[in-house]
Formats: C-alpha cells, structure tokens, sequence
C-alpha cells in the first residue's frame, strides 16, 4: 500500500483537512498517478456535505485530475512513465452491459464505480483526487495532449466533457444556433466548445454582468433572462439549449425558446424536481432531455478536440490550504471559472 498526503471530508458538517490516505498497490493493469492539479467541482461540495444523500466518511473529493505516471503494472500497453494523464469522474464499470459496450460507461447498467464515495474492486472505498497520487486501472485513463496546460485541462475530466458530450449528440455545429444558460464552471466552456464546432453561440445569463467574458470566449450574443423581453425576442430561436446551472428554471419559458424539433438540454442537476406543461413539448415537437458526463472514449475524443481547437479552462489555481475558503466561494459564484487545486501543496 502507498499511504499519501491528502484533503479530507470527516463529516458533513466540518471543514475538509489534511490527513493521509492509502492508495492500493499497483496490479498488472493499473497506472500510478502523480496528480499535479484537481479541479474543484460543485458535485465535490454537494458529496462532502452530504447533499445527495449521506456518505460514508472520510472523503477524499476531486474527480477532474490531471497528472503524471509515475508507474505502471506488468500488462499496462497504453501507458508508460512520464506520460500526461488525466482521470475524470469514473475508475471502473462492468464493462459487459449494453452501455459499457457502446462504450458509455456512464450509463454503466450494472452500476459504475465513480472517482470517489464508490466501491472500488477490492472492496474499499475510493478516493479522490485531492491528494498527491491515486491508482487507476488503465482502461479508466486518458492520455492529456501536449497542446494543453495541465491545469487548464483538469476541469476538461468533468466539466468539459459534460458539456461536450450533449454538444456531439445533439449535433452542434456550422448553421446551428446554440443557447447556454450560465456562465459558470459547466457554461464557460460549453461556449468555448460550441464555437469551436461551428455554431452560433448565445448566453442565457441572469443578468449581463458576465457579458464581455461571455463574448471573449465565443458567444456571439448575450441576453440578460431577468429581462421578460428576453423570451419574447428569441422566441423560436435555438435548436439546442445547454442548460448548465442548478437552479430551479421556469421550462416553460426557456422550452419556448426552442425552435420547431428543438432539444433543451438539463446537465446541471438542481436539488429540487422541476416540472413542465407537456404542451410546451408537443406543439412544436421539442425535446427536454438530460446527459451524464460521456464515456472515457468520448472523454478522448473531446481532451483531443481542444487540444486542436486551443480550448482550455479559465482557472483560478490555488494552495489546499485554501480548499474551505474556495468551496465559500463557489457557492456565492464568485470564481471565473474553475478553481484547481495545486497538488504539490500537499507534500
């Protein structure tokens, strides 16, 4: 066992703090990480705090990591030391469902094994990325491309392929008009990545306070939702939506936004349930749908899309020793647009 420094929840209600935890010992088909850098995600508040439901403690939270391997098993084939690597939300599936075959081990039928507060194969519970060094089976690692800075790619694990994947399926691109609702962690990119494919791009943003960062990278429009003319302007307008925020959204109003065969798609996961009248749906022949982050073949796919494309996160990266102040201020929105932990403060 390889026991490393580490950040961690004790309980919902305390703050996180530095400890140490055990990581396994490499298998034959298992990569060691040095992490250098983990994103700080919402879901990694919501997790330590006990918000979608209780957890067994002690937590070690960060599923957006980008690092260096240091080691390898005896059966490793797509990994040496040295390479730049990064692990997003999942460690391990079933791999034998009709997901995991389709290569969508998000949608794993049996159950997947997420980066932390899941069952690992030998029966522990894993851990996150707020830490020095973690172990992955292979299968579950992505390779970082050499045009993208480590810490700009850390947030790429979770927020950019949550926003990529919907994006793909729903066919952004040239002669498309495509809305995203919040700036944020999740919407900053989601506008980088839709002006990279092609689309015309609007932000569906509370106020216009955001506006010039919103067009800097890559909206082509920015509308203030707070302003009731907003909905009557764009009526009919967009064939996809991204929504990217956690509150509770009136989806009446923004479904009527869509034009004829339009999608309206939820990846920021509110707290409460939402509701809609149906014939927000019918009568134009909409759709309201969700998407899980993407599979580690689309996780590739999407990491080697940015590199091409020079899509990065706009980060704010700080020491552990400030991990409670930062989570404060994630929760008040007051980060553009992704704070990253800098692992080496560990040590």
């Amino acid at each position: 066992m390889l026991t490393v420094n580490a950040y961690v929840a004790t309980a919902a209600t305390e703050p996180l703090a530095p400890t140490t935890v055990e990581r396994r010992e490499v298998g034959p088909h298992d990569v060691l990480i040095e992490i250098k850098y983990c994103g700080i995600c919402h879901s990694d508040i919501s997790h330590a705090r006990s918000e979608w439901g209780e957890q067994v403690y002690p937590i070690v939270p960060g599923h957006e990591i980008a690092g260096i391997v240091t080691d390898v098993g005896s059966e490793v084939g797509r990994f040496a030391v040295g390479d730049r690597v990064g692990v997003g939300c999942l460690v391990e599936s079933c791999r034998e469902c009709e997901s995991c075959l389709k290569g969508e081990e998000q949608y794993c039928l049996k159950g997947n094994t997420l980066t932390y507060g899941g069952i690992d194969k030998d029966g522990t519970i894993t851990q996150g990325g707020y830490s020095t060094h973690v172990v992955v089976t292979e299968d579950f690692v992505v390779r970082i491309p050499e045009g993208i800075d480590l810490d700009e790619a850390a947030p790429l694990l979770c927020a950019g392929i949550t926003t990529y994947s919907p994006l793909r399926r729903w066919g952004a691109g040239p002669g498309k008009q495509v809305a995203v609702i919040g700036l944020g962690g999740l919407g900053h990119l989601a506008v980088k990545l839709a002006h990279a494919m092609g689309a015309e791009v609007t932000v569906l943003s509370q106020s216009l306070k955001k506006m010039d960062d919103g067009l800097r990278l890559g909206a082509d429009h920015y509308h203030a939702t707070s302003d009731p003319a907003t909905f009557e302007q764009l009526a009919g307008t967009f064939d996809l939506i991204v929504n990217t925020v956690s509150a509770k959204l009136d989806l009446d109003a923004y479904l009527g936004l869509l034009a004829v065969n339009g999608a309206l798609v939820n990846v920021g996961a509110p707290a409460e349930p939402l509701s809609l009248n149906v014939f927000s749906l019918i009568m134009r022949g909409r759709a309201y749908a969700g998407s899980l982050i993407g599979g580690i073949r689309e996780t590739q796919e999407m990491l080697d899309f940015c590199a091409e494309h020079g899509i990065g996160s706009e980060i704010e990266v700080i020491p552990a020793d400030r991990i409670n102040e930062v989570y404060d201020r994630v929760l008040a929105s007051d980060v553009r647009y992704r704070f990253v932990i800098d692992t080496s403060t560990l040590a």
